[in-house]
């Protein structure tokens, strides 16, 4: 589908919202019809809005993973702190024994359905996520092995050595569940068998899901007493149910629908997602490295964050952006970059998706400066799940899109490896270059989390100087929230929203 240009500033916000507003009001009712709203004090129920709704019956496996943690229903063996770090979680500490072996000790927990946390249920529950088809992101090309060791202990094994494996288990994909979520068959039923402090206690058709409070969670029992959660794929209907007091908590506010909302509902903070423009190294023209430097040297994101993202938003500044707070001040220039070529006409086809409503307009803009640089462009904009397989089969010259660079593991390297290297599996890039390659690889075998990172950073020069990525923008995160509530929990992975301390 090509999409006309049409000017940013012409969209007629405050009207459609108030045309658009969804018909939301008295369906967040707590169990027994008692309206969650009624009363707002400490213990109410919430009510909260989210994106995306399950798209595989809440597996931890796979994309439903984030909507679990997001709820506060599943917790991992570790947690991510603000600076990236592996933080305890159910796991209380843990050491390193040699390069290939870790012991984690576990706190005492229990399981939504009454069973203790034990050594040999976190074993079967990680031995399980080894095992799921397709694996879970944040195993991907990593072998383990789990075994209890003793009372209160988790003894590891990974076949290569891998310094970042408190971090890989952060990941929401490998949440603990009690050996009752597991059947012969199918992925886990995380409804009632996690550790966190909500537990599911009912799915209404991928559309809904109430969660209770979980009393007996280890960490203190959360001041919410339950939440109603409804999945609105719309953006402007989750704007306008925050502005007409429809829910209590609105993720992914768009960008177009904050202007709708007193600013006294809008919370937002930095987020490791980051807007790129993908450059098609194998085909077409942009195989030519001189006509990449062209699009880059013709990207003013500057201009697309304040246009596109209206401000909520920092300039590309690399493939890490502020959110990664260690990132600026180990940042390497790059270096080796070709000299630019003049276009002279040369057509191009630039895709993105429309599941995140910047992403067109990000592509209008890069449209019209690519075109002014000397490039005919052509701008096609599709469903996500539309677009995908082309774009990793390099169908199209340039790919607009928005990753989370630390969601899967918390481990910067991971993002470098599947999407920027030969053997990557999301290299829409489609980059194979013996430096970077070469860079990533010393990077992934470093230790030590200074090191590390940076081995990390004179990965990512490695890669934007070969101009296969030009980073646009380093988003933020917008949620509408109701001015009576309190405690939302908003981090740069994206893994949480609400927590113990969330209350209205």
């Amino acid at each position: 589908m090509q999409v006309r240009p049409h000017s940013i500033k012409s969209r007629p916000r405050f009207l459609a919202a108030l045309v658009l507003v969804p018909c939301l009001a008295g369906c967040f009712a707590s169990p027994g019809g008692e309206s969650s709203s009624a009363g707002g004090q400490p213990g109410s129920r919430l009510r909260v809005a989210l994106a995306f709704p399950p798209a595989e019956n809440f597996s931890p496996y796979g994309a439903d993973a984030t909507l679990l943690s997001r709820l506060g229903v599943t917790e991992g063996l570790t947690a991510l702190d603000a600076n990236g770090a592996a933080a305890p979680a159910l796991a209380e500490s843990w050491r390193r024994e040699n390069d290939r072996t870790w012991r984690f000790t576990l706190r005492e927990a229990t399981f939504q359905d009454g069973a203790d946390v034990t050594p040999s249920a976190v074993a079967a529950a990680l031995t399980r996520a080894t095992k799921a088809k397709p694996a879970p992101a944040a195993l991907a090309g990593v072998t383990l092995d789990a075994k209890a060791d003793g009372d209160r202990g988790i003894r590891i094994t990974t076949a290569a050595a891998d310094p970042v494996l408190p971090m890989r288990l952060s990941s929401p994909s490998l949440a603990i569940l009690s050996p009752k979520a597991y059947g012969e068959k199918g992925n886990p039923d995380p409804v009632g068998t996690a550790t966190g402090p909500f537990e599911i206690t009912k799915v209404g058709g991928g559309g809904s899901a109430t969660l209770d409070r979980f009393d007996d969670y280890w960490g203190g029992r959360a001041q919410a007493s339950g939440i109603d959660a409804r999945f609105v794929k719309d953006g402007t209907a989750r704007a306008n149910a925050v502005r007409t007091g429809d829910v209590d908590i609105a993720e992914a506010i768009p960008v177009a629908q904050a202007a709708t909302l007193d600013k006294a509902t809008l919370k937002e903070a930095g987020t490791t997602r980051t807007t790129s423009l993908q450059l098609n190294t194998r085909t077409g023209p942009f195989k030519d490295p001189k006509l990449r430097a062209a699009a880059r040297t013709a990207i003013d994101s500057s201009t697309i964050v304040k246009g596109v993202f209206e401000g909520y938003a920092d300039p590309g500044a690399g493939i890490f952006g502020p959110a990664v707070t260690w990132a600026e001040s180990k940042r390497v220039k790059p270096a080796g970059r070709a000299d630019a070529a003049k276009p002279d006409g040369e057509r191009i086809t630039l895709a993105t998706y429309d599941n995140r409503p910047e992403l067109p307009e990000a592509a209008q803009v890069v449209q019209q400066q690519l075109e002014k640089a000397g490039f005919t462009v052509k701008l096609e904009v599709r469903e996500y799940s539309r677009l995908e397989s082309d774009a990793l089969a390099g169908k199209f010259d340039a790919f607009i899109g928005a990753r989370n660079s630390l969601l899967d593991t918390g481990d910067p390297v991971g993002v470098l490896g599947s999407d920027y290297t030969c053997d990557g599996g999301y290299n829409l890039a489609l980059l194979c270059d013996k430096n970077a390659d070469r860079a990533v690889t010393k990077a992934d075998g470093t230790d030590g989390t200074g090191e590390r990172q940076d081995a990390a950073m004179a990965a990512e020069a490695a890669i934007l100087g070969t101009d296969a990525v030009v980073p646009l923008a380093h988003q933020q995160i917008i949620a509408g929230v109701s001015t009576k509530v309190r405690g939302v929990v908003l981090d740069p992975y994206e893994r949480t929203l609400v927590g113990t301390g969330t209350r209205r």
